[in-house]
């Protein structure tokens, strides 16, 4: 659609260039496909299209310390697979075309810049890899019941598409938690449960059906299946799906859905669809590492998304910083608002902060609340900046607010005007930040703390001259619990816009 504003992802922290490299050089499929590289040596005679011929992957499994027996030679033929796609081992075809297997491999130009190249390159060669193992991730998402129907003239499933859009989603949807909820960006894993119902459980559904929680499993099986093959690439660190409980489940399920453990049954509230707390680790879990947020950023840049890193405001103006910030995380914001200043003087950076934050437009109370948080980070040499503005209508509660916490001396107290336009901006800012909607607890608590607060609240709240205050006493409205106040602020938004 034209104009269509680009889809945005909340900002990562990601190592230098340096380190990923270094994490991509020791991931294990990476590290494996090297080694069989440089062991396959000039003119190794391979199949037709360059597949390690199936008498030498014993041979391979061993060179890597995997074992002839087992997975040995299925992680070799993984490994040696990679090596091709990416260009670590060129196939020379023997140009009969025949199929007889007289190819021959030697050594590609790509395994020389994995030791003589820079960190760009090693980066360039590891997404290469990710990109065929996510290919080969979603073909393996149709599962062993697939019948010749469910594959196309290629020899490839006719939903490939579709297998690859679940498999997209589950990581972008990690890449989100690990950008926003600061225990999964301090390292902690997401159970396989709670990934799966955040594809496919309805944002406004409280509890999940038993139709919604079959899918959730399903769900869970392919994601099992498909990061199985994607840990190796050093993308994500995974735990995978307990093969003990799998069996237990498949032996419960013979006795019926009605039984004491039935599916979507939950013994507690504090249970997950039905999985007990201490079982939740069993069912498989999974983060990104800082690599896998790399790769994952890599294709989200290249189908279209905004996906900024901390630290790319650094060098913008004070406008763009505050426009930024309410769409990141706590963390990130924290990171990011420390990273602009340090290319300013507290008291320089103060006052463009204090400038940007000005304005009657939709924004600016968003604006305004990012300006605070930013404040909080500036040391006691921006005072003048915070005393300059004390008679701003904008600006003149948060300032007061800033002196204040800091101790400082001569804070003239506010206007019972002021007092009031600062508290519907900052519940204008709150309920931008919500999106709308009947409104968090938090939003339901600090509604009701003010009303209670303040005698008479919704007979001077309607006065203030603040472009949201018929939108604020409105939402007020919807969200204090007590009917008569409910019914005050409804008339209080009345006068309000009856006033404009």
């Amino acid at each position: 659609m034209t104009g269509a504003a680009r889809p945005t992802a909340p900002p990562v922290r990601l190592p230098a260039d340096a380190e990923l490299a270094r994490d991509a050089l020791a991931s294990p499929l990476l590290s494996r496909a090297a080694r069989l590289a440089r062991w396959a040596g000039e003119r190794t005679r391979v199949a037709a299209g360059g597949g390690l011929p199936a008498d030498r992957l014993a041979e391979a499994a061993a060179h890597l310390g995997l074992g002839a027996d087992g997975d040995g030679p299925a992680h070799a033929a993984r490994a040696w697979d990679l090596a091709v796609d990416t260009g670590l081992l060129e196939v020379v075809e023997d140009g009969g075309g025949d199929g007889d297997g007289s190819d021959t491999v030697t050594p590609g130009a790509e395994l020389a810049l994995l030791t003589r190249g820079g960190p760009a390159d090693v980066l360039e060669i590891w997404q290469g890899g990710l990109e065929t193992v996510l290919a080969d991730a979603a073909a393996s998402g149709l599962g062993e019941e697939a019948g010749p129907d469910d594959f196309g003239p290629d020899g490839l499933p006719w939903n490939l598409e579709e297998e690859a859009g679940f498999l997209d989603s589950a990581l972008g949807n990690l890449y989100v938690l690990t950008a926003t909820d600061p225990a999964v960006t301090a390292g902690a894993m997401v159970p396989l449960p709670v990934l799966a119902a955040s594809m496919v459980v309805p944002e406004d559904m409280n509890h999940p059906t038993d139709a919604v929680l079959e899918d959730v499993s399903v769900l869970m099986v392919k994601l099992d299946e498909q990061f199985r093959l994607l840990e190796p690439t050093g993308a994500i660190a995974y735990r995978p799906v307990d093969t003990a409980l799998i069996e237990e489940v498949d032996a419960g399920a013979s006795d019926g859905p009605d039984g004491p453990d039935g599916p979507g049954e939950p013994d507690d509230a504090g249970d997950l669809g039905g999985i007990a707390e201490e079982d939740v680790a069993r069912y498989g879990m999974v983060r990104l590492t800082p690599l896998g947020l790399y790769g994952v950023r890599r294709r989200m840049l290249e189908a279209g998304v905004t996906a900024p890193v901390v630290g790319d405001l650094a060098g913008e103006d004070a406008r763009a910083l505050l426009a930024a910030l309410p769409g990141h995380g706590e963390e990130a914001a924290r990171s990011e608002v420390e990273l602009w200043l340090a290319r300013r003087t507290p008291l320089d950076a103060a006052r463009e902060l204090l400038a940007a934050a000005r304005g009657d437009d939709e924004a600016a109370p968003r604006r305004r609340l990012a300006c605070q948080q930013a404040l909080s980070l500036v040391g006691a040499e921006a005072e003048p900046a915070l005393r300059e503005v004390l008679d701003d209508g904008h600006l003149g509660g948060l300032a007061r607010v800033w002196l204040s916490e800091r101790g400082f001396a001569d804070v003239p107290a506010p206007s019972e005007e002021m007092v009031f336009w600062l508290t519907v901006d900052t519940l204008a800012a709150q309920l931008a930040a919500e999106g709308g909607g009947d409104g968090s607890a938090e939003l339901r608590d600090l509604v009701r703390g003010l009303v209670d607060q303040h005698s008479g609240f919704f007979d001077k709240a309607w006065r203030v001259d603040h472009p949201a205050t018929g939108e604020v006493l409105e939402a007020m409205s919807r969200v204090h619990p007590d009917r008569k106040a409910a019914k005050d602020a409804r008339k209080a938004a009345y006068r309000a816009r009856s006033r404009g």
